[in-house]
């Protein structure tokens, strides 16, 4: 079975995206195009509606169907209570309810793959409430927003987070946590 990863950008106040919902911050730091940066293909990617809805904006994904399949090779599963809409044969899922019900089927969908979760920091706090999020990885920009969307939305102690690799790429600081539950039966 595969890890469940969270990785993400975030500024080094801790922020995913300012207040618009905008990532544009990310895009004008120097090297932040580097290949590097990117995360490994994964079985299953998982997003919220509002990382979603992003995606298809950035990439015009509903009105250029290859974009997506070129840019998102993966399953794709969006957690949301809404209707949203996929581009014309893209594997996309969509699902509700609680994080925790969900891994099962996750895991299923990612076979021996992994399961990475992009965003947002509220979805990724919901895997580490269920217990089931394995590491983080923050690729850290030197970009200060002061308020936005929050890296994570659930408190970490010391003790669940072992850090396992820091790198510089470009202007970014990519930090690896493996994260572990005390309490864990």
């Amino acid at each position: 079975m595969g890890r469940i990863i969270y990785e993400t950008a975030t500024s080094f106040d801790g922020y995913l995206a300012d207040e618009q919902h905008s990532l544009d911050w990310l895009f004008v730091v120097p090297g932040g195009d580097n290949p590097d940066l990117a995360p490994p293909r994964a079985a299953v990617q998982v997003m919220g509606s509002t990382t979603y809805e992003w995606v298809l904006d950035e990439l015009g994904a509903l009105e250029n169907m290859n974009v997506w399949h070129e840019t998102m090779p993966s399953t794709t599963v969006v957690f949301t209570t809404r209707q949203l809409p996929a581009p014309d044969d893209a594997d996309v899922k969509f699902m509700s309810g609680d994080v925790a019900d969900a891994v099962p089927e996750l895991q299923r969908l990612a076979g021996e793959g992994n399961i990475w979760v992009v965003g947002g920091g509220g979805l990724a706090s919901q895997f580490i409430a269920a217990q089931a999020l394995d590491e983080m990885v923050f690729s850290v920009a030197p970009v200060a927003l002061g308020a936005g969307a929050p890296l994570l939305s659930q408190r970490i102690e010391s003790d669940q987070a072992t850090l396992i690799s820091v790198e510089q790429v470009g202007q970014f600081a990519r930090l690896t946590y493996r994260l572990s539950y005390p309490n864990k039966d």
